[in-house]
């Protein structure tokens, strides 16, 4: 450094940990280096070698997942990923997480959260077709909860319905374990030509990088460092760290930046996300070996006065850097100032592989930008499994109540109700391509005018992650995968969202290496990869860790939209298959929560071998016509998900039970895995258990549809009218409460 920099406050013990460095991080960046740094340059440090931008405690876990397939073109590293779908076109896709700054400013949190992970899609070159969340809040009672629903659904909607994408599905769950850090997962997904993707690494020596988008403020200043860090007693006090969106903006900044990639004007792109330009700049500069500087007296500002440290860590939104062509920069400037964009050269890519930053008539860094961008610190911290809980006999399980009463009770309960109230509030068919809404076991949006079409779907059980993370980390994905498959959809790739508590407590760091391990064998045994991702720790309030909740964002493609299949009975008189094995699995399941009051014992086994084999079994009989509805069995077991076919239809059933020695409650309330339920014409039975014979598949009749009640043996009809009141009144009617 040849500049002293008089006005910046000196580096103390007190002040590096508040920067989120430890001693010994401290030390190693001062070797790096080979100095003291200057605060500026600790800002920069502490942006990039948080948990939050540097993957520091997970990435070597991460290494060991699936990431290749003939049919992926990109996969994590990215902004997105991206899969290759045939006729020359691409899907770029990601999910990430937004879930601290939800808890401080619900709004503003859950919204800028949509706008970050559709400038992630779009900054490859794709067109955001649609977007997917995954809520997961507290308590129910909590006196914070329904605030916390109420301003992030407003956030989601707000944000994606003003920008003009369709918000297509997703879930929301209740827990305690939330209540002082709900999660806000948010995926989006475009469209592009697949040899038209845009990527972060710069080239070239001297080329002009540009800053594109809206003006730099002091909002968002310490969010990535704030996301890699717990709640204490002070959460309200970090209310300034969160940004401040404007969908409007985003969408004019879509529009310039897919036209100056038409153009032709761009060597690389960054959105300015987590870290804002300090990260976007370093990672372009050192994705390409190539060193970069940058004249911030050239940012467009919103605020006077604001310092370097103030620029390099701001998170505003709707911004972007890019590595410009030189002789397209007057096109590309004309472009973006027609759509009222700010658009400034603020720097150049130089050979020195040095991060140089100036402001006024100081040299404010001058770092080494590949141990920026690349020798964060990377942990392998100590871990051990939590021991393995007992399985649960269903015989000892006495039912507190009949079989329809227990029925009643848990599709009207917190965690199996409808949540049309939360999807209304979106707009899921602007752009006019929804062909499945929200409320089925996956979106399905068609592609262009067709036939192709894509099937999405968000899942994760963490209850199940938390008795055993392996087989909750395998359960995520396996679900994702059959709720792909049951609209008709070839399952292609995932990305995923890692959300757990503090690493630094080797039984967090267990959860989450067990669920690593669990989705990997997952995705070998599907033939399914991850492309895409991100990692959120540290989420835990005083030293109560949220469950460990790996969601899991699954993108499959139906050749031919108007196949699709969906979960509502088609008409009477038709007959009832349960394909799979059900031995009455209650460990963990919503029944022994919401009816037995107990969280207990093992959660169901998943057998992988067997997901796939029926989940191409099921999707043969979709492609050969002969299934007629296709309802995977989840949450709540089977009787529920009978009784969601029946909701959706209107249509009613006579069902008979097991005929065997599995207790009634275990058999209809159980969540063994790997099971559909398909509905068929009775000409074509004999066909389908012919078909499932001959590829030992499991397969046992059910019942038939039929009239306006659900009727099972030995116990009260249900109509169907009376359920659907009970299924879709507990979320309005929470939300209406007076507090």
């Amino acid at each position: 450094m040849t500049n002293v920099i008089s006005n910046e406050p000196a580096i103390t013990p007190e002040l590096i940990a508040e920067h989120g460095l430890k001693p010994d991080e401290y030390e190693r960046l001062r070797k790096l280096i080979g100095r003291e740094p200057n605060f500026t340059e600790l800002g920069i440090f502490s942006a990039m070698w948080n948990e939050h931008c540097s993957y520091k405690s997970s990435k070597i876990h991460l290494r060991g997942l699936p990431t290749k397939a003939p049919w992926v073109i990109q996969g994590p590293g990215e902004n997105a990923g991206v899969i290759d779908i045939g006729d020359g076109l691409a899907v770029v896709f990601k999910m990430e997480s937004h879930n601290h700054p939800s808890y401080i400013e619900p709004y503003q949190g859950a919204a800028t959260g949509v706008g970050g992970i559709l400038r992630d899609v779009f900054t490859m070159g794709a067109r955001p077709i649609a977007c997917l969340n995954a809520l997961s809040f507290g308590d129910p009672q909590h006196p914070k909860t329904r605030h916390l629903v109420s301003g992030v659904v407003a956030g989601i909607g707000g944000y994606g319905n003003s920008f003009g994408v369709p918000t297509v599905g997703g879930e929301v769950r209740f827990h305690r374990r939330y209540d002082g850090n709900c999660l806000v997962n948010a995926m989006a997904v475009g469209i592009a030509e697949k040899d038209k993707i845009f990527y972060a690494k710069a080239t070239g020596v001297g080329m002009p990088i540009v800053y594109l988008g809206s003006k730099t403020g002091r909002d968002g200043i310490h969010g990535a460092s704030m996301a890699s860090a717990e709640f204490g007693a002070d959460a309200d006090e970090k209310r300034p760290t969160v940004q401040v969106g404007d969908p409007f903006s985003e969408k004019l900044l879509l529009e310039a930046c897919l036209e100056i990639m038409a153009k032709g004007c761009v060597i690389a792109i960054q959105d300015m996300g987590a870290a804002g330009l300090t990260c976007s700049a370093v990672e372009m500069g050192a994705k390409g070996d190539l060193g970069v500087t940058l004249d911030l007296d050239k940012v467009p500002c919103r605020e006077a006065g604001m310092s370097a440290y103030e620029m390099m860590l701001s998170e505003s939104q709707e911004r972007m850097l890019m590595v410009l062509k030189p002789e397209k920069e007057v096109e590309a400037e004309a472009i973006f100032r027609k759509w009222g964009l700010d658009f400034a050269v603020i720097g150049e890519t130089t050979p020195s592989r040095r991060f140089k930053v100036r402001h006024g008539n100081a040299l404010m860094a001058d770092l080494p930008i590949k141990e920026l961008g690349d020798e964060a610190p990377v942990y392998d911290r100590p871990h051990v499994q939590a021991p393995l809980r007992p399985v649960i006999d269903a015989a000892s399980i006495e039912p507190p109540i009949p079989i329809a009463g227990t029925l009643e009770q848990l599709i009207g309960s917190p965690d199996l109700c409808s949540r049309r109230w939360v999807w209304e509030q979106y707009d899921h068919v602007i752009l006019g391509n929804t062909v499945q809404r929200p409320g089925c076991d996956a979106a399905v949006v068609r592609l262009n005018e067709g036939p192709k079409a894509l099937a999405l779907t968000s899942d994760v059980t963490p209850r199940y992650c938390e008795a055993d993370p392996c087989e909750g980390g395998k359960q995520a994905v396996a679900e994702a995968w059959r709720n792909l498959t049951a609209v008709g959809a070839r399952p292609l790739a995932l990305t995923d969202n890692l959300n757990f508590g503090n690493p630094e407590r080797p039984e967090i760091m267990g959860q989450l290496v067990g669920c690593i391990r669990g989705i990997g064998e997952a995705c070998r045994a599907l033939d399914f990869p991850v492309v895409s991702g991100n990692v959120s720790l540290y989420n835990e309030t005083n030293g109560r860790a949220i469950l460990p909740t790996p969601t899991i964002g699954g993108v499959g493609l139906i050749d031919d939209f108007t196949r699709s299949m969906t979960l509502a009975f088609k008409a009477e008189n038709e007959s009832i298959l349960l394909v799979g094995k059900t031995r009455g699995w209650l460990g963990q399941t919503l029944y022994l929560r919401e009816v037995c009051g107990r969280e207990d014992g093992a959660p169901p086994p998943v057998d992988l071998a067997a997901e796939r084999r029926h989940g191409d079994f099921v999707r043969g009989l979709i492609h050969d016509g002969l299934a007629t509805a296709v309802h995977d069995v989840s949450d709540g077991g089977l009787l529920v998900a009978l009784a969601e076919m029946a909701m959706a239809s209107g249509i009613g059933a006579v069902l008979q039970g097991a005929a065997n020695r599995i207790p009634a409650h275990a058999f209809w309330f159980g969540e063994d895995q790997g099971r559909f339920i398909v509905s068929a014409r009775r000409s074509d039975i004999a066909a389908i258990e012919r078909a499932a014979g001959s590829a030992g598949i499991p397969i046992a009749r059910l019942g038939a549809t039929g009239g306006a009640v659900l009727a099972i043996d030995g116990e009260r009809p249900l109509p169907i009218e009376i359920l659907k009141r009970r299924f879709e009144a507990w979320l309005p009617d929470y939300m209406s409460a007076v507090t």
